[in-house]
């Protein structure tokens, strides 16, 4: 794990991760402290796993799919995508991916970090189709995720980057 705020290099196999029975596994990359301006990790789904749930934010967020296939559910719109698919969610889009086909889907994802990044969780059923939505509207993560356990920092398993 990187420590304090200086350059570092650090491979995704060796790097800390996270696990999620519901949410799959990610990678940020980070030590203490994290990073200032961006935030980047990879994210390991397996079929019918959401990365999170269905969500808006007042930061941009942008996607890579960097291998095997997920569903993108943005703005009640459903997307099939696959590897070197982009996605750019501006300010306030809605959505969340849904791991899809046979096998694994790797994400990279990057996020803008700045004071007062607000996050909303709005009802919608086509994300509660797929695990991937709240019964109430809120804007409190706490409360979005609650019926969840929260994630465990585990290492990398084999097999989870192709």
């Amino acid at each position: 794990m990187p420590e304090g705020e200086g350059w570092y290099v650090v491979n995704a196999r060796e790097a800390r991760w996270w696990r999620s029975e519901a949410f799959g596994a990610s990678c940020d990359f980070e030590g203490e402290p994290r990073l200032a301006e961006l935030g980047v990790n990879v994210h390991v789904l397996m079929p019918g796993q959401p990365n999170c749930m269905y969500h808006g934010e007042s930061a941009q967020e942008d996607f890579l799919v960097l291998s095997g296939e997920c569903l993108l559910l943005v703005e009640s719109e459903e997307r099939w995508l696959k590897a070197w698919d982009f996605v750019h969610c501006p300010p306030w889009a809605e959505h969340v991916f849904v791991g899809a086909g046979t096998g694994p889907c790797v994400l990279l994802m990057v996020g803008g970090r700045r004071p007062g990044i607000e996050v909303r969780y709005p009802v919608s059923e086509l994300a509660r189709r797929h695990g991937a939505g709240v019964e109430h509207e809120t804007a409190a993560p706490p409360e979005a995720y609650a019926p969840f356990p929260e994630w465990q920092e585990a290492p990398y398993a084999a097999g989870d980057l192709p």
